[in-house]
């Protein structure tokens, strides 16, 4: 037996250690806050015990978090008569990633609270984070590290600005301090987070950790969100709730060069504007929310009919970097979610850009559309558990598959040629489980259709698990 392979086991085993002592430590602390209860006496309690909470509690002036993931994929050898730079490897492979995530937040003056997320992450996505548009996991960065290394991904200052209405009880959670606010209200977020922190949330699909893992299901694949390649950046939004209406806007800095892990330290000439209005409504007396979504993106990214004429000029691979110039992208997205009765609900994504630029931040989608469904464990009364389903299509542009075809790169796919494109088809489904308050084991599958466009590889199944404990 190696030595690197008894590294690499121990790692792991460390890794689930830590999640499952975060866990313990979170089960400890519910124990302490109600010991001695059944669990029959705090689920008829709970209710009466939020609204006297609720009364006496004064806001928190201070909280501290922590989260740990882990994340283990696999998929056996699969078709591939070829493989590119970018391509997911054919062979039979297991990959793992780890995170360890401190949350703490301070309450400045009245409606201010500042956090800052220190975190160590370890691993590596399936074939270093390429070969799938539709990345099966949202856990891994593009950038890995068979070492643990640490990262402040968050820090930032969030006011908010009482606008009058009801007053709404907010809970402690990351990132949250417990509290109160008016239902009509401003907040304003500055500093350093990810836009999708903000933009682009869904009930039943926005966490990695918890729900779904493939990139196109957790988010909207084709918004192109600026992002470090750790999905982080430096930004100001604001938010105006009134009613059951909600107004976005946000300006975000882009990274330096396309996919770099630096961004830019001049926030023009290249910037990002998201605006999102979303809707709260009922349909036969159940909620449901709508998000309409517009982005523009002024940066110096390339062209991909450009790209791919010179190839055929100069006889080599198309290059994408030797196009770049200032241009406008923009795109749009429709997210939805509407519960069905009260442990079922469906949602869906669709978006688009116009396909004739480099995707710049997110991942290589021109045109997507999702549909699924999440439930949680009532009816075989284990309620915190949950159960999701979804099926995905990922499309490039007739544009970026000619490039793609022309030996160019993207951002995570490139298979060196592209002689017979085809939407990209994904399937996913998990079961989380939660044995105690503030742990998660989790199982998933996913089933991937023309992985990178691509109907000459594949398809490709990918098994996975995941350990999440949190306090």
């Amino acid at each position: 037996m190696s030595e690197q392979f008894v590294d690499s086991k121990l790692a792991i085993c460390l890794q689930i250690g830590v999640a499952s002592l975060i866990g313990f430590c979170s089960l400890a602390a519910a124990a302490d806050e109600n010991p001695g209860s059944s669990p029959e006496q705090s689920a008829t309690t709970s209710a009466d015990q939020a609204d006297a909470a609720g009364k006496d509690a004064k806001p928190q002036d201070w909280a501290f978090h922590a989260q740990s993931t882990f994340v283990y994929q696999y998929h056996p050898g699969f078709t591939s008569p070829y493989q590119g730079t970018n391509s997911l490897t054919p062979a039979p492979q297991g990959k793992e990633t780890f995170d360890l995530t401190l949350y703490g937040g301070v309450r400045l003056w009245k409606g201010a609270e500042f956090w800052v997320n220190p975190e160590i992450d370890q691993g590596f996505g399936l074939s270093d984070t390429l070969g799938v548009a539709g990345f099966p996991s949202g856990e891994a960065y593009k950038v890995g590290s068979s070492q643990p290394y640490g990262r402040v991904h968050r820090a930032f200052v969030r006011q908010t600005i009482d606008l009058g209405g009801d007053t709404v009880e907010v809970e402690a959670d990351l990132n949250q301090l417990a509290g109160t606010e008016s239902a009509d209200r401003i907040v304003i977020t500055a500093g350093k987070f990810s836009v999708v922190d903000i933009f682009d949330s869904n009930a039943y699909a926005h966490d990695p950790r918890n729900d779904f893992l493939n990139w196109s299901i957790i988010d909207s694949a084709a918004f192109d969100y600026a992002a470090n390649a750790w999905g982080y950046t430096y930004g100001i939004a604001a938010e105006w709730y009134q009613g059951k209406n909600t107004f976005r806007l946000g300006v975000f800095d882009l990274s330096v060069v396309p996919n770099s892990t630096e961004l830019d330290p001049h926030i023009l000439p290249q910037f990002q504007i998201v605006a999102e209005w979303e809707r709260r409504y009922e349909v036969a007396g159940q909620p449901g929310v709508s998000r309409l979504l517009g982005f523009a993106m002024r940066g110096n990214m390339g062209e991909y009919d450009q790209a791919t004429a010179i190839a055929q000029t100069t006889g080599q691979p198309a290059d994408i970097a030797a196009t770049r110039s200032f241009h406008t992208k923009f795109g749009v997205a429709v997210n939805l979610q509407q519960q069905l009765v009260s442990d079922l609900g469906l949602f869906a994504r669709i978006s688009a850009d116009q396909g004739q630029y480099e995707a710049f931040e997110f991942t290589d989608v021109n045109q997507s559309y999702a549909l699924g469904a999440s439930m949680t464990g009532e009816r075989w009364s284990r309620p915190s558990d949950n159960l999701g389903v979804a099926a995905v299509v990922n499309r490039a542009s007739s544009a970026a598959e000619n490039f793609f075809n022309a030996g160019g790169l993207g951002i995570l796919v490139g298979d060196g040629q592209l002689p017979h494109p085809g939407s990209e088809r994904l399937l996913e489904t998990y079961y989380n489980f939660s044995p105690a308050r503030g742990v998660h084991l989790s199982v998933d599958y996913q089933y991937i259709d023309n992985p990178a466009y691509n109907r000459d590889r594949g398809p490709v199944s990918v098994f996975g698990f995941r350990l999440h404990a949190q306090f």
